[in-house]
């Protein structure tokens, strides 16, 4: 099923994830733009995938799978890279943590309630989350390479990092309680 526009567009997300690590090593504002323009793309085919898998009905269990693989490698790396690169400031640096602890909490759920045929809807809180990262992470990948009404794209990027923090936070501890209360009355 990966000859489908869908999960075409979910292999291409991932494919794309090294050519951006790759350019934040570039110097210069110009691999900053290049990185940011295709981590953008790569972030509207999260939404587009989904929206075409449903539009077309080609839903499918590679898409399910693939889908939030995609999505945590895209936002893993560029939050890694920033870090590694030193372009995140040492409380982005706690964001980004806060970020990835998270996604492995929440992956870890999943996988053991997926074995009490439990499945974890996604929640508003949630897709909140994930546009405050992808709108996050262009704007650090660009960072002081750009600036607005005075302002380097890295204030709003950690601005929005911080928020996406926060939700991340929120919608794991609840993650965290569902999962514990379904793990809990399964083993009574």
């Amino acid at each position: 099923m990966l000859s489908s526009l869908p999960n075409a567009l979910t292999v291409a997300r991932i494919a794309v994830v090294p050519i951006i690590v790759a350019t934040v090593f570039i110097p210069g504002p110009e691999a900053r733009w290049v990185a940011a323009g295709l981590f953008a793309v790569a972030a509207v085919t999260d939404y587009l995938d989904g929206w075409l898998a449903r539009a077309l009905k080609v839903e499918s269990d590679v898409g399910r799978a693939l889908d939030p693989i995609a999505d945590k490698l895209l936002v893993a790396a560029v939050l890694l890279m920033l870090a590694g690169v030193d372009r995140l400031s040492d409380l982005g640096v706690v964001a980004a943590v806060i970020i990835l602890a998270r996604e492995i909490l929440v992956s870890g759920l999943r996988e053991a309630l997926a074995g009490h045929s439990v499945v974890m809807p996604v929640t508003r809180l949630a897709k909140w989350k994930t546009a405050s990262q992808l709108v996050a992470l262009p704007l650090l990948l660009v960072g002081d390479a750009a600036y607005v009404i005075g302002l380097s794209l890295q204030w709003p990027g950690e601005l929005l990092l911080w928020i996406a923090a926060g939700l991340t936070a929120r919608t794991g501890y609840d993650y965290l309680l569902q999962a514990l209360a379904h793990l809990r009355k399964d083993s009574s």
